[in-house]
């Protein structure tokens, strides 16, 4: 009876770490569907008119990518040594074999969004910012995410 018990507790353990796991490698992928969102889904639609020009909501996709950004190295603090179950992407083991190097890709991205903030006034202006501040994404994502499927 006691083995049982504590063969039972185990898998309950076992079983709340991976989920536990789970939940961190959600939280990471969520993040980077936010920024997505904003910058695949808002600015890159824009600059290649698959919908209207609109300063405001540029302005707005530029904020929110500015507030996830900042967001990045904390939320990436913990190697959940799994993928989102069904994730197109995920992160490479990578990042945790060097996350000083992996921190360090986040202030250019930083840079780029300052730069461009409060001067978007047109297309032409837009596919510049999207550009600047796709750029720096992809320096990090060559190197740290993984195409799953």
């Amino acid at each position: 009876m006691k083995r049982t018990m504590i063969v039972a507790g185990v898998l309950v353990l076992g079983a709340g770490a991976v989920m536990a796991q789970q939940e961190i490698a959600v939280q990471q992928d969520n993040l980077m569907r936010a920024i997505a969102k904003n910058q695949y889904g808002v600015l890159q639609k824009m600059s290649k008119g698959d919908i209207p020009f609109d300063k405001k909501a540029a302005d707005q996709a530029i904020a929110a990518i500015e507030a996830d950004v900042a967001k990045i190295a904390k939320t990436f603090e913990i190697n959940p040594k799994q993928d989102v179950v069904d994730a197109t992407y995920g992160s490479s083991p990578k990042i945790w074999q060097n996350k000083a190097d992996f921190d360090s890709k986040i202030p250019p991205v930083q840079k780029a969004i300052a730069d461009v903030k409060g001067k978007i006034t047109n297309v032409a202006s837009l596919k510049a910012a999207y550009t600047a501040i796709n750029d720096r994404c992809n320096d990090c994502h060559e190197t740290y995410r993984v195409k799953l499927k």
